[in-house]
């Protein structure tokens, strides 16, 4: 059964990360937030952008990315980036996988890219556009791994019989 992980590197804006920790809990991710964190995790935006699902929210704060590390040996990591030669359907995303996003003004550092060209991933995209929204990219490439596992932990018997669907 697939327990996929959203990593946000630096993340600066309590929007997108609140709207990322609502798909997380819709799809029982766990997310991980490495600082410096833009906002106060009790920030009302954040809140806002979460709602009420904050508080059901898996989520784990790291110092910096060497305590990321060192709290995940072992851990698969994908690291998102518009610099990527592979896009994110090239992979077979594990069941335990870690999917990085990087900081909405830079992205993840280069020194950490350098390091992991072998998993790093993209999402096409065309023209001059530097990065989609860090929120709508992390919901396209989460889905996608989930996909790759048919939704495995996300099947809900009968969910459809309160409706009728003729």
């Amino acid at each position: 059964m697939a327990k996929l992980n959203i990593v946000l590197h630096e993340p600066e804006i309590p929007a997108n990360t609140g709207n990322i920790g609502r798909t997380c809990v819709a799809t029982g991710t766990r997310l991980h937030l490495i600082e410096p964190l833009g906002f106060r995790l009790n920030e009302k935006a954040i809140k806002r952008a979460g709602m009420d699902y904050w508080n059901d929210l898996d989520v784990t704060t790291y110092l910096n990315y060497e305590d990321f590390l060192a709290k995940n040996p072992g851990a698969k990591i994908y690291y998102a980036t518009t610099k990527a030669p592979q896009t994110y359907t090239d992979v077979a995303f594990e069941e335990e996988a870690y999917i990085m996003f990087g900081k909405e003004s830079a992205g993840i550092p280069e020194e950490i890219l350098l390091k992991n060209q072998a998993t790093a991933i993209r999402i096409p995209m065309i023209g001059d556009i530097r990065s989609l929204n860090l929120s709508n990219s992390v919901a396209i490439v989460l889905y996608e791994a989930l996909r790759q596992h048919d939704f495995d932990h996300m099947r809900l018997e009968g969910h459809l019989t309160k409706y009728d669907w003729k």
